[in-house]
């Protein structure tokens, strides 16, 4: 039986922005995944229209890594590409979870399994989602599902309880990365949201989140499965990519 969320559960999601869930998917699940995702980054597996994006002090040859899969940062349509995460994308404690914040009418948004390796991985700054993406209402969910125990020490998540409720913030450009601007967030306000591997944290795409670097000797993956109301309407140019369905209805002028 799928997982439920209490009352309680979703009144602390509506009010926080964030919630952690344990033992979404069993650990023979999680190990397969492991081990598919290291067939393609370590393991020379065919990737196909899978895209991988190195850390950027690798790329720049500021850090050597042993294995040039070390140095992987993010893979991205791995739930359109591979038989093992489409799977995941479909689980039926995510997909439960998801459809009592969203409802029931849902497409995926995205997917990308955040890689940091040992001493390699690097810090993702203090972010919201929704400003990088076409879609409104900025409204969206992702399960940050992990496949290692993500900790304070390899770079789980930190959030911002409550800032969603504050809408979009102004985001400025540095080095390697796209982040809030300092001056419009109290960053002393963050907590940590650590979760053991086959678990999640479910956000809201307006919560400020940020990943610290992997100073530990263990891996921290994690993939961000990003999931939206089918009655979401695309904003960039033109109609618009046609995404993944995942249950119930589709609306005529929403997202394809």
């Amino acid at each position: 039986m799928a997982i439920q969320l209490t009352a309680d559960q979703l009144k602390s999601y509506d009010q926080n922005g964030y919630i952690a869930i344990e033992n979404l998917a069993p650990k023979q699940t999680v190990e397969a995944l492991s081990n598919r995702l290291r067939e393609y980054t370590h393991g020379g597996r065919p990737s196909g229209a899978i895209r991988m994006q190195i850390e950027p002090r690798v790329q720049r040859q500021e850090m050597q890594v042993a294995h040039a899969g070390d140095g992987i940062r993010k893979v991205d349509n791995l739930v359109k590409e591979d038989d093992l995460f489409h799977q995941l994308g479909l689980n039926h404690n995510i997909v439960g979870i998801i459809s009592q914040i969203l409802g029931a009418d849902l497409k995926m948004f995205r997917n990308s399994l955040l890689m940091k390796a040992p001493e390699v991985g690097s810090q993702k700054g203090w972010h919201q989602d929704s400003p990088y993406w076409p879609i409104e209402p900025m409204n969206l969910c992702s399960c940050w599902f992990t496949l290692d125990d993500a900790t304070a020490e390899n770079g789980c998540l930190a959030v911002l309880p409550s800032w969603h409720k504050r809408g979009p913030l102004p985001h400025i450009s540095v080095t390697d990365d796209y982040v809030i601007d300092p001056s419009q967030c109290e960053i002393s306000e963050g907590v940590l949201a650590p979760v053991k591997a086959g678990g999640g944290v479910f956000f809201h795409s307006l919560l400020p989140h940020y990943t610290a670097p992997n100073k530990s000797g263990k891996w921290r993956r994690a993939i961000a499965l990003s999931y939206m109301s089918s009655k979401s309407r695309h904003t960039g140019s033109g109609d618009g990519p046609t995404y993944l369905h995942i249950q119930g209805r589709t609306y005529p002028n929403c997202v394809n």
